[in-house]
């Protein structure tokens, strides 16, 4: 298995079922939804944010894209804006770069879901890697991690 270590021992000591996922390789979240052959909407991705100082995670459908402002209005910051990969690295030297996994108090950060994702009686989301990814309850993601829920993500506009 090739879920990263600090994952499947988190999930494991909390006895939390979950299904691994392995897929070829994959880049992007819609590249895993596909090589899962699963819709964008059931895929969890995670994007990282600096609010105020603060670190934080959203997380949000593959099929969608985060909205700054409508994150920084949740979490009532005053500044926001993505982290630089460089930045990603650093803080997640277990994980493959563009495949962290949603668990944000693993990683000393909180956790914003959009409502869209709360909504879904399963989280299906990359597990460090670009070949691994986990199914589980969202419920039990719900009580191991405790995130706060907001209205972010919105969908991808087609330029004319």
């Amino acid at each position: 298995m090739s879920i990263s270590r600090r994952i499947r021992e988190f999930l494991d000591e909390n006895d939390i079922q979950y299904e691994w996922l392995p897929h070829p390789q994959a880049y992007t979240s819609q590249e895993v939804a596909h090589s899962l052959h699963i819709s964008g909407k059931r895929l969890a991705k995670t994007v990282l944010a600096d609010a105020d100082g603060c670190l934080i995670m959203a997380i949000l459908p593959a099929s969608r894209r985060l909205s700054l402002s409508k994150l920084q209005e949740a979490l009532q910051a005053k500044r926001i804006e993505m982290l630089a990969e460089s930045e990603l690295a650093e803080l997640f030297p277990d994980c493959d770069l563009g495949a962290i996994p949603p668990f944000g108090n693993l990683y000393g950060m909180d956790v914003w879901v959009d409502g869209s994702v709360a909504e879904s009686d399963e989280l299906v989301f990359t597990a460090g890697t670009h070949r691994d990814a986990i199914r589980m309850r969202y419920s039990d993601f719900a009580s191991l991690v405790n995130p706060r829920v907001g209205q972010f993500a919105e969908t991808f506009s087609v330029a004319a």
